[in-house]
């Protein structure tokens, strides 16, 4: 059945990358740059739609991954070819810096510490402890004990980003295929890839799964062989957003409270690329574990401001009542659950032959933070590992 799929294939490319999000795109271009033929395929009718155009835009500085992780590593070197792309492009983004603020003494004296030295470990730039008169020059109406400045971290147009990505790869030959569903996949046992997109069949040489919060799924379609390798399943967490209504802008840097133990950076003020906005988010609410990404609901849920408003109070205690109006939700596709023992460390997974045995195949499961800031280190990563040999 399977050897008839592939005989059956109506067309073949060299390249497949699934999901036309910031990383897919990003992997496109940079195969297309090496000479590959690419065919770029998203369900959605526009691209980066789902996690990419859901997210704070930050350009991270790479603090806070543990050393030697995927994001860790990813994170410092797609900061830099991010900011040199901004330039050379004409993107809009600024490196206005962050404040990561202590606002009771344990924070001060012992988190704030090892965050640096764990961000130093990491390449993460120029890191400095300010006390709390030095933030108050920079920040007149945060309050806190102290805070770790980052001043490499920053914001970017993230649409405009994408579609000048998405014009070197087509510029590169790639193709942009659009409402492009897949929907089966398999490999015959001569390791041909087959998809099935909207019921045609396309076989390719390379093929990268990129699909954001469907990738699991999209794994699971190729190795249905359950005695095989099977990936591993993703969990979603949403990120509720509120912005500021109302009130003169009270800050210009991004300011983060300390990290969150249940998998979030803290509810932190962030000003967009224009510098006319302040937004605050994401929280993190776990869906169930066995969601699956079609039963996620997107809208920003109203009832969380409460505990906003507790949060943002802890280091800028003059928020005013009612200044805070939902805005958006993304989902993170995570590869843990709170719920569910799964031994899997919170990192990226980078699934190629070496995992599954199929030369060309590489999925990327677990792409949530910092995947925009580490876009084209990925990309750079893939390449390197499916043109190898070539």
């Amino acid at each position: 059945e399977k050897m008839s799929v592939a005989t059956a294939a109506a067309y073949h490319v060299e390249a497949c990358v699934i999901g036309a999000g910031v990383i897919g795109i990003a992997v496109a271009r940079a195969l297309a740059q090496a000479g590959k033929e690419v065919l770029l395929l998203d369900r959605a009718p526009l691209i980066g739609s789902e996690t990419s155009a859901r997210n704070s835009e930050v350009i991270h500085a790479g603090l806070y991954y543990p050393p030697g992780s995927l994001k860790g590593r990813f994170c410092v070197r797609g900061k830099h070819l991010l900011y040199d792309y901004c330039e050379s492009r004409h993107v809009s983004y600024k490196q206005c810096g962050k404040l990561v603020v202590a606002t009771n003494e344990i924070q001060w004296t012992q988190d704030l510490p090892r965050i640096k030295e764990q961000a130093i470990a990491n390449g993460a730039g120029d890191i400095e402890l300010y006390s709390r008169e030095e933030v108050q020059e920079l920040e007149p109406q945060v309050e806190c004990f102290g805070a770790l400045w980052s001043p490499t971290t920053g914001v970017l147009d993230s649409h405009s980003f994408m579609v000048s990505l998405l014009a070197d790869a087509e510029e590169n030959g790639a193709t942009l295929a659009l409402n492009s569903k897949v929907e089966n996949g398999s490999i015959t046992p001569d390791g041909i890839i087959t998809l099935e997109v909207d019921g045609t069949i396309i076989s390719c040489d390379v093929l990268v799964n990129s699909a954001g919060l469907w990738a699991d799924e999209i794994a699971r379609l190729i190795h249905s062989d359950k005695d095989g390798w099977q990936p591993p399943r993703q969990f979603y967490a949403k990120g509720n957003y509120f912005r500021l209504e109302g009130v003169k802008m009270p800050f210009h840097h991004l300011v983060y409270p300390m990290p969150e133990a249940a998998g979030g950076l803290g509810v932190h003020a962030t000003i967009d690329w224009s510098g006319n906005s302040v937004k605050f988010g994401p929280d993190v609410e776990w869906f169930p574990p066995d969601a699956t990404p079609d039963s996620l609901d997107l809208t920003p849920d109203p009832t969380r401001s409460e505990a906003f408003y507790a949060a943002i109070r802890k280091y800028w205690p003059d928020l005013p009542d009612d200044a805070l109006v939902p805005d958006y939700a993304g989902i993170r596709p995570k590869l843990s659950h709170p719920d569910v023992s799964t031994g899997f460390p919170v990192d990226f997974f980078i699934a190629g032959s070496d995992e599954h045995g199929v030369p060309g195949l590489t999925h990327l499961l677990g792409m949530e933070s910092p995947g925009l800031t580490s876009s084209m280190a990925i990309a750079e990563y893939v390449k390197e590992m499916l043109t190898a040999g070539t």
